[in-house]
C-alpha cells in the first residue's frame, strides 16, 4: 500500500511490485530521488537509483524534460553514460518515474569529502582516470551529434561497488540536445549550464553554440578535481531570461585575462560583449596565470590540456576526441577502469562515505513509518546536493519536428537488466519515437563511437549503437 495525498492508503501500482523500496535520496525542480533494490528474480537485491518526475504544471502529459532524457537514454549505450533501466508511469496521477543503474558516488560528493573530511587533494590516479572517463562518454555524445549542456561535478557519477567500481558515468540528461550541422540557433532553449561551469560564448549571449560548451565545462571540472574548488564562483544574475552575466565573466577574467578579438575573431558580433565591451574593458585584470591557480607547472602535460580545454574562442578549443590523445594520459600514472583503486599498492584507498537515506519517505513523496528492517545507508545515483533544475521550455516551438498526437502511447525501453515496463508513456505533447524517426529522416547519421582504448592496459568493450 501507498499512501496518497490524503493521507489515505491505495494499492501499490503494479510495476511498484517490482522494487523493494529503501528510501529517498535526492531532490530537486523536477522531482525526487529514490533508493531502491530490484524484486526480478534474476536480479534481485540489484540496487536501483528511481527519479521521479514532477507533474507538468499544465496537467497535459509528460514534461519535455521527461520526454528529451528518456529519448536520448533510450539510444545512448556506451559504459560511460549512465544506464536508463527501465520507464514506468502511475496512470492514475500520471507521475512519471525512471530508474537507473544506481551509482554509489558523485564527483560533488567526492570532491567535497577531501575538501571537508579528509582535507587533502585527489591522487594523480585518481583524478586522470574520472577526466579520462568522462571524455570517453562525451566523444561518444559528440560523435552521436548530442550535446549535454548541464556538465557539473554533481552530474558526474562514480560507481561504487561490484565490476563497475570506480567506472564514470556522465549523468542527467534533461538538459540534453541533439545539434546539427550546420548548426541552427540554440539561444531559444534558454539558459543552459550551471553558471560557473557556462562557457564564455554562453556567457556573451552567442545565438549559436556547439559542443564545445561542454568541454568547457570540462576544463572547469578538471580543475576543480585538482584544487577542490570551483574555478569560476560567480555570483549569477536572475534579473531577466537571459541577463548580461558580469560577475562570472569577472571571476574567469581575473584568472585568464581579458579576451580579444585577434585570439577571438567572433568576439566583436557577441551580444553582450557588443552592449557591454566599454563596462568590460574598463576593468583591469592582473592575470594571475591560471597555472598559478591550479598549481601545475606551465610547461606540463595536464596544464597544456588544461589551458586547451579553457580556450576563449570555441572554434580552437579542444575537442574530446583530441583530449583522449593528448600526452597527458599517456604518462604516468595511466589512468585505469577502477578509478577508485589506484594499482600502485603504496597508493592509499580513499573510503568514501555513503550519503544518508531518509527512510521515512514512500514513493508519492509522502512522510510514512519506517521499514521494519533497516537497509544499510546507501547514495543515490542520479543526484546530488546539486540537482539540476527542469527546462520550462514551449513545446509549440518545436512543433516542425513533432507530429501532433493525442494521448499517444511510447514503448518503454525493453531488454534492459530483464526489468520491462508494461506501461507506456502518455503525452500530448509528442511522441518521442515519432520526433527520434523525424530527426533521422531529416538526414542526422550517427557516427559510431571511436575505437579509443585507454592508454593503458585496459580497452573498455564496444557498446556503440547507431542512433
Amino acid at each position: 500500500m501507498v499512501a496518497d495525498g490524503s493521507g489515505k492508503q491505495r494499492a501499490r501500482p503494479e510495476w511498484l511490485q517490482q522494487y523493494d523500496l529503501v528510501g529517498k535520496i535526492g531532490e530537486g525542480t523536477y522531482g525526487l530521488v529514490y533508493l531502491a533494490k530490484s524484486k526480478e528474480p534474476a536480479h534481485r537485491g540489484t540496487k536501483i537509483a528511481i527519479k521521479k518526475f514532477k507533474q507538468s504544471k499544465e496537467g497535459d502529459g509528460v514534461s519535455p524534460t521527461a520526454i528529451r532524457e528518456i529519448m536520448l537514454l533510450r539510444e545512448c549505450i556506451h559504459e560511460n553514460i549512465v544506464k536508463l533501466v527501465n520507464v514506468h508511469i502511475n496512470h492514475g496521477d500520471m507521475s512519471l518515474y525512471l530508474a537507473f543503474d544506481y551509482a554509489e558516488h558523485d564527483l560533488y560528493e567526492i570532491i567535497r569529502h577531501h575538501r571537508e573530511k579528509i582535507n587533502c587533494s585527489i591522487n594523480a590516479y585518481t583524478v586522470k582516470s574520472l577526466l579520462w572517463q568522462i571524455l570517453n562518454g562525451l566523444n561518444y555524445l559528440h560523435s552521436n551529434w548530442i550535446i549535454h549542456r548541464d556538465l557539473k561535478p554533481s552530474n558526474i557519477l562514480v560507481m561504487g561497488e561490484g565490476d563497475e567500481q570506480g567506472l564514470v558515468k556522465i549523468g542527467d540528461f534533461g538538459l540534453a540536445r541533439i545539434f546539427q550541422a550546420p548548426l541552427r540557433s540554440l539561444s531559444e532553449n534558454g539558459v543552459v549550464v550551471t553558471i560557473w561551469y557556462r562557457a564564455p560564448e554562453l556567457l556573451l549571449g552567442s545565438r549559436h553554440y556547439t559542443s564545445a560548451v561542454d568541454m568547457w565545462a570540462v576544463g572547469c571540472i578538471f580543475a576543480e578535481l585538482l584544487t577542490l574548488k570551483p574555478l569560476f564562483q560567480g555570483i549569477e544574475d536572475k534579473s531577466s531570461p537571459n541577463p548580461f552575466q558580469l560577475d562570472q565573466l569577472d571571476k574567469i577574467f581575473k584568472v585568464l585575462g581579458n579576451p580579444t578579438a585577434d585570439k577571438w575573431p567572433t568576439l566583436l558580433t557577441l551580444p553582450h560583449w557588443a552592449s557591454n565591451r566599454q563596462n568590460i574593458q574598463t576593468r583591469k585584470y592582473d592575470n594571475p596565470g591560471l597555472y598559478s591557480i591550479v598549481q601545475l607547472p606551465p610547461k606540463s602535460p595536464g596544464f597544456d590540456l588544461l589551458s586547451k580545454m579553457l580556450e576563449y574562442d570555441p572554434i580552437k578549443r579542444i575537442t574530446a576526441s583530441q583530449a583522449l590523445e593528448h600526452d597527458y594520459f599517456r604518462n604516468d600514472p595511466i589512468p585505469g577502469r577502477n578509478s577508485l583503486v589506484p594499482p600502485n599498492a603504496a597508493d592509499k584507498v580513499v573510503p568514501y562515505p555513503q550519503r544518508p537515506v531518509d527512510y521515512s519517505t514512500d514513493f508519492d513523496g509522502t512522510t510514512a513509518p519506517p521499514p521494519p528492517q533497516m537497509p544499510n545507508p546507501s547514495s543515490m545515483s542520479g543526484g546530488s546536493n546539486q540537482l539540476h533544475q527542469s527546462m520550462n521550455v514551449n513545446m509549440q516551438q518545436q512543433q516542425h519536428k513533432v507530429q501532433n498526437s493525442n494521448n499517444m502511447v511510447v514503448n518503454p525501453p525493453v531488454g534492459m537488466h530483464g526489468l520491462n515496463s508494461s506501461a507506456g508513456i502518455y503525452t500530448q505533447r509528442g511522441n518521442p519515437a515519432v520526433l527520434l524517426q523525424q530527426q533521422q529522416q531529416q538526414g542526422l547519421r550517427r557516427k559510431e563511437q571511436s575505437n579509443v582504448s585507454y592508454p593503458g592496459h585496459y580497452q573498455p568493450p564496444n557498446k556503440s549503437r547507431r542512433i
